[in-house]
């Protein structure tokens, strides 16, 4: 404890780096894989992208992760946090582009092998960046054991499990409509792809004299096959099976019947475009029509376009419209919802290509079950709902991507022979698919390929299935849903057991964290003093609040709806760390080295915080159990700051001063214990302060559970007796202004035999049967103080200053009064100007009603 006493405030900065350096190096986090996954517990961590650097979420989602991995490691499981990152195919793959272009090269002109070399040389050069950051966050991750979605291991996983659907008929190659980035040049997943409310132009386009169309993407018409109408609308039932001469191309178009159309839109007549649409594209399945692509894959007008071919597409639009001339018979803004890539930021082209696709029906539906029948819990219950909605409503999956960093597709061709296998063919004259795997098919194999799935190792043994996944409901399909499905094909288990989903942090404004809209905050900024984003309108730079801070302040917020980041949370967490630190420098300074933390109650005092730690403990592991963090969090706050600090120390200062050492063993066990019930949430300045007195580290030790034996309700409701009381009596020494020297006489009544020399000396009083008439009386639970006559009390003075108050308080009622009641102002006055008069009128009469 050398430096303790010089020690009067927890410094963060200097403290952490130095304490995350010891857990590090003390082997702690790698666990040996033995015993049964029911014995042990384990978590895998969402794996971050390789281009990834720490924000909210990822801050978030650790701490709460850490906080189970660190609860269970010290109540004695074998515990496994499985690292790892993803490699990331499109983010990663973009990233290295952008740098070649910088260097006035492009990935085209050095060739496929070369490039993906760049990208292994960027990984290497920036990959560990969001390990590191998590290590600053204090997160207990297995750093000896970390997987990357490329490691040849893993590699191998995710071509077994390619070829063995292959070979069960669930992957297959198909024309079909996908959602296309032009901007990226490749295919996007339905969940890649949000919606934007747009207004556009809806045009009118007269086809002949009986059909005309309305449509938002005329350039689109070059590719129309057919024009349908409502079987039931009497319109245009004469029409079905003739023809229509598309303008500007001259095809002709059959008229067909589909119920599909919706005959109170537009003018009834719908334009089918099977190249350009998913709706058209099933109604021409559905009808034998054919598909015409008029958009290629890099946004512009085909050869199938004519003469507007080589256009990009909006200029075809403009292009196609003044082509038409009078065949345009009107127009009308028109909102509707358009389709962009969550990736590239541009809009999406439905378009027809070869891709391979997965066939998800069949799988979905032991997922379902895991979920109906509770081998899986998802928490709240309402995203079990969602879950399984989109499960029973699941669409084949196109898991090919145009790229070139990832996982590639095993399979060859030779001229019509095609072959599928985890390693190449043999013989002459084989081409491997250039396309690869969509990033969200290698990382569904996440829980189990990172263990040594598919070979029986000691790990896969011991940690799979693991425990829990946290995460935010964005990914609940495009990952959760996938490892369901693919862990019970595989490996014929669920791949957790229980999945948390987790608040989304937003900016104080309540827009989206984003760093180009100014609106994201890093939380390394945090956690060591840096700039406020301009979202903050106070400027300037952050405290450095500390991991422990970020990590409290942040689970305080988790809710399971969205919340706005507040700072106060954070400052929060900074003050229960420094709080605790000063309450434990009180402990250990006056706690010699011979005596041993042990519960050895002498008072009504120990016996009332022993059962009060019993009650928190078992709070705390039931706020663990129902994934309840702002309630664990801000009761241990409480526990700490009120029950622990403000009462139990203030009560038992003197005892420890004098050198009673059965106060002393009392304190420190209840020290102790609670620096282990506060360690998954703030491990830093527990585990600096633990240092302090034990041996060993306390994130290996064992965290006591609940001792039944020191329940004590008589002492929790004594004291909880005299805190009230002393609240009582503070409150009224402030209120008539006794000064804070002044010793108060007064006579005690009610049920305060152990604790009223606690009562009087938290309260500044002196207790005396002989005082003659009281001078006031004060009400307490359970009974009465009679104030008596004290030197330094001038009980008249401080009933004239209430009269002075009450009397400015009527003068205030009077004239609000006569303010509403002038009709002149309510009738002419703005009305939130005539409500706050009537809210500040019922203010003023409750504040003369409490004097």
């Amino acid at each position: 404890m050398a430096g303790l006493e010089e020690r009067t405030r927890y410094e963060p900065k200097e403290v952490e780096p130095r304490i995350a350096q010891r857990w590090l190096e003390s082997g702690l986090f790698h666990p040996e894989p033995e015993g049964t996954p029911d014995e042990n517990y384990s978590i895998a961590v969402p794996p971050p992208n390789v281009t990834g650097v720490l924000h909210m979420g990822h801050a978030l989602n650790g701490s709460i992760q850490d906080v189970l991995i660190r609860w269970h490691r010290m109540h004695g499981r074998r515990v496994k946090w499985i690292l790892g990152t993803d490699h990331a195919g499109i983010a990663t793959q973009k990233q290295v582009e952008n740098r070649l272009a910088e260097q006035g090269r492009s990935r085209v002109e050095i060739g496929r092998e070369a490039f993906v070399e760049e990208v292994w040389k960027w990984r290497r050069e920036h990959g560990g960046q969001i390990i590191e950051q998590f290590q600053r966050l204090g997160a207990s991750l297995d750093y000896e054991d970390e997987r990357f979605t490329l490691d040849d291991g893993y590699v191998e996983a995710v071509l077994k499990v390619f070829v063995d659907l292959y070979r069960d008929g669930l992957i297959y190659r198909d024309h079909y409509m996908v959602n296309w980035d032009p901007g990226l040049g490749t295919a996007v997943s339905d969940l890649e792809v949000e919606e934007r409310e747009e207004t556009d132009t809806l045009y009118s386009i007269r086809y002949s004299d009986d059909v005309v169309v309305a449509t938002v993407r005329p350039e689109t018409m070059l590719g129309d096959t057919a024009i349908a109408v409502h079987p039931d609308d009497e319109r245009y039932k004469h029409l079905v099976g003739t023809t229509v001469t598309l303008p500007l191309v001259g095809r002709e178009l059959p008229v067909i019947a589909d119920e599909y159309v919706k005959t109170d839109f537009g003018t009834g007549c719908l334009k089918i475009t099977p190249g350009h649409d998913p709706n058209d594209f099933e109604i021409g399945r559905k009808h034998g029509l054919p598909a015409v692509s008029v958009i290629g894959e890099d946004g512009r007008m085909t050869a199938e376009a004519g003469e507007f071919a080589g256009l990009p597409v909006l200029e075809a639009r403009e292009a196609v419209v003044k082509a038409l001339g009078d065949r345009v018979v009107a127009t009308e803004p028109y909102t509707h919802n358009v389709p962009y890539s969550q990736r590239s930021g541009e809009r999406i082209e439905p378009l027809i290509s070869l891709q391979w696709f997965m066939r998800m029906d069949e799988l979905a539906r032991p997922a379902i079950e895991a979920v109906r029948d509770g081998r899986i819990r998802i928490h709240p219950e309402t995203q079990s709902r969602r879950y399984i909605e989109w499960l029973e409503n699941i669409r084949p999956w196109c898991i090919s991507r145009q790229l070139w960093w990832g996982h590639q597709i095993p399979v060859w061709y030779r001229g019509d022979e095609v072959y599928c296998g985890t390693e190449p063919p043999e013989g002459d004259g084989w081409e491997r698919d250039p396309d690869v795997l969509d990033t969200w098919f290698s990382s569904g194999l996440w829980p189990f390929a990172t263990l040594g799935w598919p070979h029986d190792t000691p790990a896969l043994r011991a940690f799979y299935p693991t425990d829990v996944l946290s995460t935010a409901r964005d990914i609940l399909f495009l990952w959760v849903a996938r490892m369901v499905m693919l862990g019970l094909r595989f490996t014929g288990q669920v791949p957790f057991h229980d999945v948390y989903i987790h608040a989304v942090i937003q900016a104080p404004d309540g827009r989206r964290m984003s760093k180009s809209l100014g609106t994201g905050i890093d939380p390394l900024d945090l956690i060591e003093g840096g700039p406020r984003p301009p979202v903050f309108a106070e400027g300037g730079n952050f405290p450095a609040y500390g991991a422990d801070a970020v990590r409290f302040g942040l689970m305080a917020m988790a809710s399971t709806q969205d919340v706005r980041f507040s700072e106060e949370k954070v400052a929060q967490g900074a003050q229960l760390a420094n709080k605790l630190f000063n309450a434990s420098r009180l402990i250990l300074l006056n706690a010699p080295d011979t005596v041993e933390a042990a519960p050895r109650p002498q008072t009504v005092e120990d016996r009332w915080i022993l059962s009060r730690l019993q009650r928190a403990k078992a709070e705390a592991a039931a706020r663990i159990a129902a994934f309840d963090f702002p309630k664990l969090v801000l009761g241990l706050y409480d526990f700490v700051f009120s029950e622990l600090c403000d009462w139990y120390l203030e009560f038992v200062k003197p005892r420890l001063y004098d050198g009673d050492e059965d106060a002393q063993a009392t304190a420190l066990h209840v020290l102790r214990e609670t620096l282990a019930l506060a360690h998954p949430v703030i491990p830093f300045v527990t585990e600096e302060i633990w240092s302090l007195r034990w041996d060993g580290l306390l994130a290996g030790a064992q965290m006591p559970g609940v001792d039944d034996a020191l329940v004590d309700e008589g002492a929790e409701a004594a004291i909880g007796t005299a805190i009230d009381a002393i609240r009582t009596l503070r409150n009224w020494r402030e209120s008539v202004d006794v000064r804070p020297k002044v010793i108060v006489r007064g006579a005690l009544s009610g049920d305060y035999a152990e604790t009223a020399p606690l009562v009087a000396r938290m309260a500044r009083f002196e207790w005396t049967s002989n005082g003659g008439e009281p001078a006031a009386t004060v009400p307490v639970p359970g009974g009465v103080v009679n104030i008596l006559p004290t030197e330094g009390v001038d009980l008249g003075a401080a009933e004239r200053k209430r009269e002075a108050e009450r009397e400015r308080l009527r003068a205030e009622i009077r004239r609000a009064e006569g303010k509403l009641a002038n009709e002149k102002f309510v009738e002419k006055a703005p009305a939130h100007l005539v409500e706050a008069e009537r809210e500040k009128l019922e203010r003023l009469k409750a504040e003369l009603e409490a004097l």
